[in-house]
This record gives C-alpha cells, structure tokens and sequence, in this order.
C-alpha cells in the first residue's frame, strides 16, 4: 500500500473510531473522495479495507455504512487473536526456527530500530510501520506451521481491530502515538527474545500479551464518541 492510500485509510479510520462519522452514517466512493479532496481510487481500496475489518458494512451495490460496535465485540475478537497468535509463537518454537525465519523477525526488528531512534514519528513512519508489523506477525503464523491459524485468524480478522495490521494513528497526539508504537516494538523484541531461547510458553505469553494492547488504549479513547456502545 502506497503511502498516500494509507494514509487515507488512517483518516478513515480514525474519523470512525473518533465518533466523526456516526454509526450508521452511509459512505459512498464518490462524496467520500470529495470530502477527503482525494482522488477516488484510494478511497476505493480504503472503503473495502475498512469493511474486511469491520468498521464499516456493505449496502449491496450502493456503498457502506458506518457499523455499530461495542466494546465486547472488540474485546472477544481481540482474545480470540491473542489465543491464535500466541499458539503459533509457541508451536513455531516448538518446531524449530530456520534461520530464514530469525532473519527475518530480525529484519523486522532492525527496521523498527531505525524507525523509532529518531524519538519521534509521523503518518510516513507509521506506513512503514505498518509494513514491518504486517510482515513480522506473518512471520509467525507461518513458522508455526499449523495450517488451521491463518484461515482462522482471517475469520476473526472483519471484526473491528482484531487484526494487526488495522493501526489507527492519530496524528493530533504524536507524542503519544510515538510512546505506544514504541511500546509495541519492543514488545515484538521481547517475543523474539524468547524464541531464540526456545521459550515457548514465554513466547507465547509475550504474543498474547502484545495482542492485549489494542484493548488497552482502544479502551481509553475509542468508544468515547460511540453513542450505541456500551462503555
């Protein structure tokens, strides 16, 4: 994904998860891009992303609404990928690491090094952010080598922030953004750590841990605007 499209995505979201456009409210392709004076194909491929993580819902033909959602949705998808994602880091210790597999976990890690050393962060940071999350989680899954989790993590993955790659970033409170990004790489430090260790249930633990985050501060600040959720 381009960086102008994430960020499009990013401003969608963030315009959802904020309460500035309601649930039920309907979007279409065309007045959305106008609103964002962007062209529409971005919005396209953002509107469609935003539906897979079930933040919006399809009206057939005529484009989408804003869903209603509440905090136990949030919170039962965000279990159920905390439980998937750290049976994989367990079973893919449990397996054996090739050193493809550590190469590029430390990959990933030496990227987001760069990224966060400078203390700071922006809305381009945070695309290639998303990239190496994406990336690193990936990883994971497929180290483990157990067929079952990806199909099933893809099931659970059109409730609202339940998959990783679903990153809201705000870009009114950088200095935060910066603490939490941070955070959650050096969590991905920390799992690592322990697969190289051949600590499966510590790397396990770490992985459901770091899943948990997205309650955490989707907790604080996102259902505050939702009038349907319940808080």
């Amino acid at each position: 994904m381009s960086q102008a499209s994430h960020k499009i995505l990013n401003t969608l979201r963030q315009m959802i998860v904020s309460g500035a456009l309601a649930p039920g409210m309907k979007l279409a392709e065309i007045p959305t891009a106008e609103m964002l004076g962007v062209s529409r194909t971005p919005v396209r491929s953002a509107l469609a992303t935003l539906a897979q993580e079930g933040l919006l819902e399809r009206i057939h033909q005529r484009g989408f609404h804003v869903r209603r959602i509440s905090k136990e949705e949030l919170v039962g998808a965000v279990e159920v990928r905390s439980v998937l994602e750290g049976l994989a880091a367990r079973q893919a210790v449990e397996r054996g690491l090739s050193n493809a597999v550590l190469e590029t976990l430390q990959s990933c890690l030496d990227v987001g090094d760069q990224l966060f050393a400078k203390g700071h962060i922006n809305e381009e940071d945070i695309a290639h952010y998303h990239d190496i999350n994406k990336r690193f989680h990936a990883t994971i899954i497929s180290a483990s080598g157990n067929p079952a989790i990806e199909p099933a993590l893809a099931r659970n993955e059109h409730l609202p922030f339940a998959s990783p790659n679903a990153i809201r970033f705000d870009k009114n409170a950088l200095d935060r953004e910066f603490q939490r990004f941070a955070f959650a790489h050096q969590q991905h430090h920390t799992v690592v750590d322990a697969m190289r260790r051949g600590q499966g249930a510590r790397a396990e633990a770490l992985m459901r841990e770091h899943a948990y985050v997205t309650i955490r501060y989707v907790d604080v600040d996102d259902f505050a605007n939702f009038p349907d959720t319940i808080k």
